[in-house]
């Protein structure tokens, strides 16, 4: 039998956009994938996500099949259904009435099939995506300063740099792939240097040669202080400013109201003077200067500003579009772009217009000759849900993502669709917290099915090939969407035999939207034979005739898409105060969490300001990466992070309960020590939810303040109030099935394992024999009792077979689970696993402690072994171990346990 060939896609996650070579290993899974060689994103490098691909596929837990109110129907059914129920809510209630919300993970096809129908034929301006949560302010941002939504630079500018400054984003984690290129671009390059500003101290610091752990939000400060002392110091490209910006003047004075010296910067950020002064004089002096800034600075209720005050110091130097030299805003998602060059965000219209695009409305509505185009921008996705819940919006379509996890103030969210008359799901999964409360369930195709086109952080376009055949009766989102515009009466519109043919009127799209003076122009694809999308190769817009290779760079010449041409500064006007934020704002969407006085260890010992993110081998809500047993490893369970000082202070120790009340909710997490926080801050991820913990969404206690230009909430610096929780038993049941009487745990969470999963448990009452046999599923055939310890453990087998293992404790001391996890593959218990089951100890396994690498599954304690042995350093330790030599996300961690080691033994 031929093996097929491996087919060059594109990777589903983060915003790096890396090739993929994938090839099918039969009609449900491929093999192993790699890393695409040719591609310019990542040149052959995959993170641990992208390497376990092929682990998170299969048609288990897959929507099959359209549902409608609860039925199984065929797609006909369906999409009658919701072609009827969207006309008699736009008969009644009007146009207004419908909203889509979308997402960073469509599919640029999907994304403007969506818009077209939503705003052009259907009249309603509200689309918004999710991508509102994540680059919204750094979008606003672009276009206050350049006049287009465009990022300048590429990630050949990362490796140019001699000074790279990394701002709010744990770049180690959540964009591997370029951070290896990044920390491989400065071996032999000794002058090349790295600040990581940040308030925490993340795994990204391994390379950093300062770090910033500034009071959280002060960012726009700090870079106001930076403006200052350019202006002061005469460090200000006076010839380039006069000839190509506008507004440098009024910019100077309001960063020198706000922070006039280093010595008030510092003050305001709580920073050492030193390295405050540091930081400027390296930017400065350093012509080659990329500041890469993510979620820490966009999601705030000053994300705007704060790309607007780096942004100023680039132009006050000059330094945008050049090699090396460049503010440079990461996405998220892998589509993230995608969705704003078609019109995905409620504020804009398509092919990169908005609203306030002299003639944008009527060139799009003449080049889709639709019957009607909304006047004004829709709803961003925080009113959007407001809207719901006020009845104000009647129909909500939604598209694979998951807002009842997602979005702040969650519990409104969830209770906001429970209660709309008509919500519309399309997914490809069968269960998510947001799916459940649909009236109307589409099954959509998965990475591996769809075919399309995405667009990542530094403007390429790349191919995402369908490899498998649909699972069920899934079919792609642009077709579902093109399908309920056939039927809503507008046949020729929507008639698209093929992604192709969507893309084709995107790019002619384009070639129209470009005459009013837009930055997005693909035009030179508008006219592709479906053979050559089928081959199209990553390239960057804008794609002209006289560029049809793509282009790298924008603005280098000092052109910008604003009417005179001039790049535009923006005045960061900030509130005048010392030692902290001042009480400037209301109580309303808008509200500064920093406007009230920062956390007093003494005076309010459970208030903490609370941060949100990422973990390195997870993805969103995890309905894809859950999938993946090896991608739990690293992290099995949520946790709040908190700085070793405050926990001694609250009298909570490593893996004890703490409630976290915000003004939204309440969480129950464990409790983890990490000296990476600063005093009086905590940390959560955001992957947790329903599917997986009991009380671990966070954006259940996240009030939805949001930037008033961007409407992005902010998720990094909320208010909270911690205590701990006190429980009498911890317990780890092993079994394939949901145990009853979760939710009169105090706490719950679930982790998958290769061959069952692993439920821990924790509560007041420790169960009785009744409450075990439920547990298990029915009676223990063993069992053993230390009363002294509190320690019990009982096992069932049926047929010699193992069904379920259940450990309880006082503490939460247990072993490893993978030894466990094996003896639910074997077919028949022999006596020495029986032995093993009671004692929680297997013979001749080696326990090699927590996971620090998962390509290669290498634990903790085997890494400190092998220190023990003599291996001093990462490098020694990838020669001997293989860890840290795959993706390298693990390696701010290997050299961590080797500085402690050796620290240790000197």
């Amino acid at each position: 039998m031929v093996q097929p060939k491996a087919q060059a896609t594109t990777c589903p996650y983060c915003g790096v956009g890396c090739g993929v070579l994938a090839r099918a290993s039969g009609s449900a899974s491929i093999e192993p994938v790699s890393g695409d060689p040719d591609h310019p994103a990542n040149f052959g490098r995959l993170c641990i996500k992208g390497s376990s691909l092929a682990e998170t596929l299969g048609d288990q837990n897959r929507l099959r099949a359209p549902e409608v109110d609860g039925k199984r129907v065929g797609w006909d059914e369906a999409l009658d259904a919701i072609t009827r129920r969207l006309a008699t809510v736009r008969a009644q209630h009007g146009p207004e009435a419908i909203a889509f919300y979308l997402s960073g993970q469509l599919l640029t096809e999907d994304y403007y099939v969506a818009n077209k129908l939503a705003k052009g034929f259907l009249g309603t301006p509200h689309v918004d995506t999710n991508s509102r949560l994540c680059m919204s302010s750094a979008v606003a941002s672009y276009k206050r300063a350049f006049g287009a939504d465009v990022v300048p630079g590429c990630y050949e500018d990362l490796e140019l740099a001699d000074l790279l400054v990394l701002v709010g984003s744990n770049t180690a984690w959540n964009h591997p792939v370029l951070y290896q290129r990044i920390k491989a671009a400065g071996e032999g390059r000794p002058n090349r240097k790295i600040i990581v500003i940040d308030p925490r101290r993340t795994a990204t610091c391994e390379i950093a040669d300062l770090h910033l752990q500034l009071h959280p939000g002060t960012d726009a400060y700090l870079f106001n202080g930076l403006l200052s002392w350019l202006a002061a110091t005469g460090a200000v490209a006076e010839d380039w400013v006069q000839e190509r910006a506008s507004g440098m003047d009024a910019a100077v004075a309001a960063a020198k109201a706000s922070a006039p010296s280093p010595r008030e910067v510092a003050e305001v950020c709580d920073l050492a003077e030193a390295d405050v002064e540091a930081f400027y004089r390296l930017f400065a002096d350093t012509q080659r200067t990329v500041t890469l800034y993510s979620q820490g600075i966009n999601q705030s209720v000053r994300g705007t500003d704060q790309g607007s005050a780096i942004i100023n110091c680039h132009l006050a130097t000059g330094r945008v579009g050049l090699p090396g030299a460049s503010p440079f805003s990461i996405t998220g998602q892998p589509n993230a772009m995608g969705g704003r060059e078609v019109g995905g965000l409620a504020n804009q219209l398509a092919a990169h217009t908005d609203y306030e695009t002299p003639g944008a409305r009527d060139c799009v509505q003449a080049f889709w000759n639709s019957p009607e185009l909304p006047e004004a921008a829709g709803m961003k996705a925080v009113e959007m849900f407001d809207a719901v819940a006020s009845g104000a919006i009647q129909a909500i379509w939604i598209m694979a993502t998951n807002p009842v996890v997602s979005m702040p103030d969650a519990e409104r969210v969830k209770a906001a669709l429970a209660n709309c008359p008509l919500v519309i799901v399309s997914d490809c999964v069968d269960h998510t917290d947001t799916l459940d409360l649909a009236h109307i369930k589409l099954p959509a195709q998965g990475w591996s099915e769809k075919d399309g086109t995405v667009t990542n952080s530094e403007r390429r376009l790349s191919r995402q090939r369908g490899l498998l055949p649909a699972v069920g009766e899934s079919r792609p989102d642009w077709w579902a969407l093109a399908q309920v515009g056939q039927r809503l009466g507008f046949k020729t519109a929507f008639d698209y035999p093929n992604p192709a043919a969507v893309f084709r009127e995107h790019a002619a799209l384009s070639a129209q939207t470009v005459k009013l003076g837009g930055g997005f122009d693909i035009s030179a694809l508008a006219e592709l034979s479906d053979q050559a999308y089928r081959d199209l190769t990553p390239l960057q817009w804008p794609v002209t005739h006289a560029r049809p290779l793509g282009t790298a760079r924008q603005f280098g010449q000092g052109r910008f898409r604003t009417p005179d041409g001039r790049a535009r500064f923006h005045s960061v006007a900030l509130p005048v105060h010392a030692g902290g934020p001042a009480a400037d704002a209301g109580k309303n969407r808008h509200e500064d969490p920093l406007s009230q006085s920062r956390p007093n260890a003494e005076s309010t010992p459970g208030s903490f300001y609370f941060n949100t993110g990422r973990l390195r081998d997870q993805w969103h809500t995890m309905s894809r990466t859950g999938r993946s047993p090896r991608l739990w490893q690293h992290t099995s369970e949520s946790f709040l992070a908190m700085a070793p000082a405050d926990a001694d202070r609250m009298g909570v120790a490593d893996g004890q309960f703490v409630r976290v009340s915000g003004a939204a909710g309440q969480l129950v997490l464990r409790l983890r020590r990490d000296s990476g926080q600063r005093q009086g801050e905590v940390f959560a991820p955001i992957h947790w939810n329903e599917q997986w913990t009991g009380a671990g969404r966070v954006g259940g206690v996240i009030r939805p303040s949001c930037d008033p230009a961007s409407g992005q909430p902010a998720f990094k610096h909320s208010r909270v109030d911690i205590e701990p929780v006190q429980v009498e038993f911890h317990a780890v049941l092993l079994s394939q099935h949901a145990p009853p009487g979760l939710d009169a745990m105090t706490y719950w969470s679930r982790t998958p394992l290769a061959n069952t999963q692993a439920w821990r448990v924790a509560g007041q009452h420790a169960p009785d024999r009744d409450g075990v046999a439920r547990l298990l599923g029915g009676a223990p055939q063993l069992e053993m009792l230390d009363a002294a310890d509190g320690r019990q453990r009982y096992a069932r087998v049926a047929e010699g077979r193992l069904q379920a293992v259940l450990m309880i404790e006082r503490e939460f001391h247990f072993p490893a689970l993978d030894w466990l996890d094996e003896l639910f593959g074997h077919e028949q218990l022999d006596a020495q696993d029986r032995k093993a089951l009671l004692a929680a100890s297997p013979a001749g396994v080696e326990d090699t402690g927590p996971v620090i690498c998962s390509c290669f599954q290498v634990g903790e304690k085997t890494i400190l072994s092998a220190i023990g042995e003599g291996c001093d350093s990462p490098a020694a330790l990838g020669e001997k171990l293989k860890c840290g030599t795959n993706c390298g996300s693990c390696l701010p961690e290997i050299k961590a346990l080797v500085e402690r080691c050796i620290a240790s033994a000197t």
